[in-house]
């Protein structure tokens, strides 16, 4: 009987302690504060599950300019979302890293693929799907699928792009100084993880706004603009004119897309498992493809989903005399059936120069989206 008591005492003298025991301290992180520009929309694309963070935004810019994000440490092996999304070039490919096969960019495996790549501007107020067919979107129930976060696991894997291996990608960087305490402040925890790789690049890609072109400084009364400038932007305004701003956008869309898709009329025989149509099943999707931003269009050749323009001035000779029509041709290609808008060499001029005010020489010089000056073990950080 004093057995039984003793053991009785004994379980309730541990009840107390585990009862005492203090839960876990929540994990504490700093809100990045996003600037939202002037003009700018004030809704966002940034998932509930992985708010913008200073100790995640950091952690994302460290591995973006990371070359063992291959999960290599061979110098000639290295390769990181910089590799190919140069600041210089608006976080665009550099058009001399650049080779063709059959009408398709080359990517590092050494055969084409499906398109071109896309600068990495402004896209925390994209919607509508990422990629120039939309497939990586909030709603696809795959979750490597979802999101710029979705675009970072696969970029990791794909063998046209950094090729490497999640498991020989988590243990070097898990085994690399530093990184383990910036995990642990990002995420609450010095395990790495592929999510919490794609979360933190993720984060810094949201942060990487550019609003500072000579057009906004116009916008915000602080420089004028020039005659032919001023009549580029009246071109690039009027269905009469270049009609650029039905899927560029314009007055009130300072994002210059509308992250839309269109079958802007580049093709009339479509066999692209890759376009719209591919993510949709919609017909009138059939050679459709994003709209993509104008901003530092000077700095994002090559143009079009194939990469098959090198010029804007092959853009817009395509977009005045070259348009082929099929069934599928957007209804807001207006000028489709006269084989485009026929601008006249003076008139092409006058857009080119308002193009060109769409450069934001600040976003491609910017210290905080640039490389660290070292990883956090010292290591140098590939350029930009």
């Amino acid at each position: 009987m004093n057995k039984i008591k003793t053991l009785s005492l004994f379980v309730l003298l541990l009840g107390v302690l585990f009862s005492c025991k203090k839960p876990p301290e929540p994990h504490i992180t700093t809100p990045y504060e996003l600037e939202i520009p002037r003009f700018f929309p004030t809704r966002t694309n940034i998932p509930v599950d992985n708010p913008l963070t200073v100790e995640g935004v950091e952690l994302g810019r460290y591995l973006f300019y990371d070359g063992r994000l291959s999960g290599r440490t061979h110098a000639d092996s290295l390769m990181s979302c910089a590799s190919c999304h140069k600041q210089s070039r608006s976080f665009d490919v550099d058009p001399n890293q650049i080779t063709f096969q059959n009408g398709r960019p080359v990517g590092l495996g050494g055969t084409p693929t499906p398109h071109a790549v896309l600068p990495l501007i402004n896209l925390v107020w994209n919607e509508s799907g990422y990629m120039w067919n939309g497939s990586f979107n909030n709603s696809n129930p795959d979750k490597y699928k979802k999101g710029i976060e979705g675009i970072v696991y696969h970029t990791l894997i794909d063998p046209n792009e950094i090729n490497g291996d999640t498991t020989d990608i988590v243990t070097l960087i898990q085994n690399t100084s530093g990184y383990p305490e910036l995990f642990e402040k990002a995420f609450g925890s010095k395990i790495v993880t592929v999510d919490g790789i794609s979360k933190a690049i993720a984060q810094f890609v949201r942060t990487l706004i550019s609003y500072n072109s000579k057009f906004d400084k116009y916008l915000r009364g602080e420089v004028q603009l020039t005659t032919d400038e001023l009549m580029g932007y009246e071109l690039f305004m009027t269905e009469e004119g270049a009609d650029c701003f039905h899927c560029h956008g314009g007055d009130g869309n300072p994002l210059f897309t509308t992250n839309l898709f269109y079958n802007n009329g580049t093709d009339s025989i479509f066999n692209d498992p890759f376009d719209r149509f591919s993510v949709t099943g919609v017909r009138s999707d059939i050679g459709a493809y994003k709209a993509s931003t104008l901003r530092n269009i000077v700095h994002t050749a090559p143009y079009m989903h194939d990469g098959r323009f090198s010029t804007l001035d092959e853009v817009i000779e395509f977009y005045s005399t070259g348009i082929v029509v099929s069934e599928f041709i957007h209804p807001l290609m207006h000028h489709a059936n006269n084989g485009g808008t026929k601008l006249t060499p003076i008139e092409r001029r006058q857009l080119t120069a308002f193009l060109n005010a769409l450069t934001d020489e600040s976003f491609i010089t910017n210290p905080d989206f640039g490389p660290p000056t070292q990883l956090p073990d010292g290591a140098t950080p590939l350029s930009k």
